[in-house]
């Protein structure tokens, strides 16, 4: 019988980004969501914990979510090629692939710390993804970025929601590619819609719920 599907977080960089691994019990496989920074740290976290990443995703390309990409993925696949593995691979929706890429419009040359990233699979809105024996659903997101996403895990009830929602908030948008008219249409279409108990982890801050944020966020109401 499959175990249940968990999330845990971490919090790292001065930003306070929320790097997330879900996993389902008793497989020791993960995922990692948006490594922001001390990606040595998120390894040996999980190696600690007997669990084998088996892909990273990212919501959007911002510099304190990608920050910590190239070391998590370099220890992991070292880890993986001794014991013949297939590489674990990268993720991002397509619409993101130029921020990624670009250290001035994802924002990380601004605060000194230049990175650029390439995702190994770049995905589309409405797709499902099968890893570590979790299926995902991509929605895209777009406003906080042009190319920002969201994972909806239906069978436990979660979204990770990146910098498009948070509790009571909603992501800024004064960065490049950025919209607040196209943010909120984003949230109002594609996250409203999801059940009302649905467990929202954001990029930032602590969790909510869809219902909750109906209600009470002033940005959407």
């Amino acid at each position: 019988m499959a175990g249940e599907i968990k999330i845990g977080r971490m919090v790292l960089s001065s930003f306070g980004t929320n790097t997330y691994f879900l996993y389902r019990e008793g497989t020791g496989k993960a995922i990692v969501v948006d490594p922001a920074n001390e990606g040595t740290k998120i390894y040996a976290a999980l190696f600690k914990h007997d669990l084998k990443v088996e892909g990273i995703l990212l919501t959007h390309g911002h510099g304190d979510h990608i920050w910590g990409l190239d070391a998590l993925k370099g220890a992991v696949n070292r880890e993986r090629l001794e014991k013949g593995l297939e590489p674990a691979k990268v993720y991002a929706l397509e619409a993101e692939k130029e921020l990624l890429g670009n250290a001035e419009k994802n924002v990380s040359a601004m605060f000194g710390r230049p990175c650029s990233v390439v995702a190994d699979e770049w995905l589309k809105d409405g797709q499902e993804l099968s890893l570590a024996d979790m299926t995902l659903r991509v929605i895209a997101t777009p406003g906080h970025t042009a190319g920002g996403c969201c994972f909806y895990i239906q069978e436990a009830g979660f979204l990770i929601s990146g910098d498009t929602l948070f509790c009571l908030s909603v992501g800024r948008t004064d960065f490049p590619t950025g919209s607040m008219s196209t943010l909120v249409r984003s949230i109002r279409d594609k996250l409203f819609c999801l059940p009302e108990d649905t467990k929202v982890y954001p990029g930032h801050g602590e969790s909510t719920t869809i219902g909750y944020e109906k209600e009470n966020n002033p940005f959407c109401v």
